[in-house]
C-alpha cells in the first residue's frame, strides 16, 4: 500500500482550508456510514465544502486515495490489536485485560470502521487479501501473547482464534450490550479465555482498569 504523501509534490497553498488528514479522515466517514461506492472526489469536496481541485494537492487519484484509506486502517485498527497484545503483563489476566482495553475504546479500535472495510472487502479481492492478512497477524499476535504466559503453541493459538473471533462475532450482531453490562461479565471472561481462575482482586483489577478506559466512572 502507497504511505501517506508524495514527497514529490509541492505543499499546497498556505489558504487550502482542507489538510490530506481531512480528505482521509473524510472518506473514512463516508466509507463507514455509505459504503465504499460514495467514496468519490465530488463527495467528499462536497462534504469538506472544498474545490475538488484541492483533493489533487495530496491524492494522484481516487485509487491512491483508497490505498491510503487502507493503510489507515491498517494503521490504526491493526496496530491497536498488535500493540495491545505485546505489552508487558505481570499474568496472563493482566495481558488479556490489555487487549480487552482495544474492545472498551474507539480510540484504539473503531468496530465500525473494521465492518466497513470487510464490507468493502466483498467487492475487492486486493482488500479481501488484506482482511485475511491483518485477521492472521490479529490472531499470531494473541497467540503470542499466550505464549509468553507458559501456553504451549497450539494451545495459544486456539485460544487466540476464540477470544478474537468471539469479538468479532461481538459486533457482527450488534448485541447492543452496555458496558455496564459488559463489566459484570469480564471475570467469567477472564477465566475461560485463560483457562485459569483469577482471583478476585485480579478481576476487581481488570474491571477498574476497563471502567476508566470505557469512560465509565460509578
Amino acid at each position: 500500500m502507497s504511505k501517506l504523501g508524495n514527497p514529490k509534490k509541492k505543499k499546497p497553498p498556505a489558504h487550502t482550508k482542507a489538510t490530506k488528514q481531512d480528505w482521509l479522515i473524510a472518506a473514512r466517514t463516508i466509507l463507514i456510514d455509505q459504503g465504499i461506492e460514495r467514496v468519490k472526489v465530488l463527495t467528499l469536496a462536497e462534504t469538506l465544502e472544498v474545490s475538488r481541485s484541492s483533493f489533487y494537492w495530496y491524492f494522484k487519484d481516487r485509487e491512491e486515495l483508497l490505498e491510503a484509506l487502507l493503510s489507515h486502517w491498517q494503521e490504526t485498527n491493526t496496530a491497536a490489536i498488535l500493540d495491545q497484545s505485546s505489552i508487558p503483563a505481570s499474568n496472563i489476566f493482566e495481558a488479556i485485560t490489555n487487549l480487552f482495553e482495544c474492545w472498551v475504546d474507539e480510540d484504539f479500535y473503531d468496530p465500525r470502521f473494521d465492518f466497513a472495510i470487510r464490507e468493502w472487502s466483498r467487492r475487492s479481492p486486493t482488500v479481501r487479501t488484506a482482511v485475511d492478512q491483518a485477521d492472521e497477524k490479529r490472531v499470531q499476535a494473541i497467540a503470542a501473547m499466550f505464549e509468553s504466559h507458559d501456553y504451549v503453541p497450539g494451545d495459544a493459538f486456539t485460544r487466540a482464534r476464540v477470544l478474537y473471533f468471539m469479538q468479532i462475532g461481538y459486533y457482527a450482531i450488534e448485541l447492543g450490550e452496555t458496558p455496564e453490562t459488559r463489566m459484570l461479565y469480564i471475570g467469567r471472561y477472564l477465566e475461560n479465555f485463560s483457562g485459569q481462575k483469577p482471583s478476585d482482586s485480579e478481576i476487581k483489577t481488570a474491571v477498574e482498569r476497563l471502567k476508566i478506559r470505557s469512560g465509565i466512572t460509578s
